[in-house]
Order: structure tokens, then sequence, then C-alpha cells
């Protein structure tokens, strides 16, 4: 069981000019008082392939936080235009936002940005360098989440006004697509693509 569950971020400069700054406002649900911060961390991920080349944007502390839904406005930098390939600048890049308790991250929540230029010449015919101050970005709102069981050394309370133990024990892990078994034998007479 997770005790910070997020419920929203929304995006309130989208679509935005490459170099703005990312300003959204995320907000989540607490089930039981953290007497500790809660780190947020925004980053810029231009080439799948290459970490090094991911950028932070922006982190920032929230807390002590109560019981309750909560909810903190963000602002995180452009991502820095040196530090990216020029063959990665047009098209699809990922902007992530990270939640983490006590140095364990339990929530990732994944974006998906577009990258193009501000008109239909430069769209057709891109030049060469790269004019940053005419590019703009996208970022569809559909998000990827991924969740991590982490040890949050706090416990709701239930109904009845007694706790419930949260954390790894009592939580099971959520299976990814490539972790799932199928048992041949029972595709017999089923097509698939190979």
């Amino acid at each position: 069981m997770s005790i910070v569950t997020i419920r929203n971020v929304e995006f309130l400069n989208n679509p935005a000019r490459f170099l703005d700054p990312y300003n959204f406002r995320v907000t989540f649900e607490c089930i039981a008082p953290l007497p500790e911060d809660l780190e947020w961390r925004l980053i810029y991920v231009s080439s799948p392939g290459n970490e090094e080349l991911d950028q932070e944007l922006d982190d920032c502390l929230v807390g002590p936080v109560p019981v309750g839904v909560n909810s903190f406005e963000f602002e995180g930098s452009a991502p820095l235009p040196s530090k990216i390939p020029p063959e990665d600048v047009l098209g699809v890049a990922a902007l992530i936002l990270t939640g983490s308790y006590k140095d364990q991250e339990f929530v990732r929540v994944g974006y998906y940005q577009n990258t193009e230029y501000d008109n239909e010449e430069m769209k057709e015919s891109p030049p060469t360098p790269v004019v940053f101050d005419r590019l703009v970005r996208d970022i569809n709102t559909k998000p990827r989440v991924t969740r991590f069981q982490i040890k949050w050394d706090v416990s709701p309370e239930n109904a009845t006004g007694g706790t419930v133990s949260a954390g790894a024990a009592t939580s099971a892990a959520v299976p990814s697509a490539n972790d799932l078994y199928v048992d041949d034998s029972t595709m017999e007479g089923i097509e698939t693509s190979q």
C-alpha cells in the first residue's frame, strides 16, 4: 500500500516555447501524516539510450505532509540546449516527474514531449544549426505511471481507529508485460505474430 497517491498533474503552460520553463500543479493524496519531506524531481530525457544526457531540470521538497489531498505548483527550467545532441532535438523526448520519500523513489510519471518548429517552412526544411528560440514543445497529457514499493515508516488509521501496516511487507509488486509467463501449450490454435 502506498501512503501517497498522485491524483493529477496539470501542465499550466502547454504547449509552450521550448526554452520556456515548465509550470505544472501536482495534486496528491496522503493517507498518513509524513513527518519528513517528499522530494519531487523533473528530468528531461532527450536520448533514451544514453542516461548521461538526462537533465535534472529542477527539484523541490514538500513537507511535512498532512493527511488528505495536497497540491503544489512546480516550476522547472527548460533543458540546456548545449546538452542535447542536435539529432535528438526535434521529435519525441521524455519528461519524467519522480517522487521520493527518505531517498526512496515511490513513483515515476513519464510524459512524451514532441518538439518542432513553430512554422511550416522550418518544419519541412529544418535549419542547421538548430534555432532553439523558434521551437515549440507539446507534452502529451496521458502519462505512463510506475509505482515502487518502499518502506514508509508510518501507518494509516483504518475505519475502526486501529492502524494498518503499510510498505513493502504488505504489498506486492505489479508485474510488467515482460514478466508475464505464457504457456505455449495453451496457445494451441491461436495465431500469434512473431
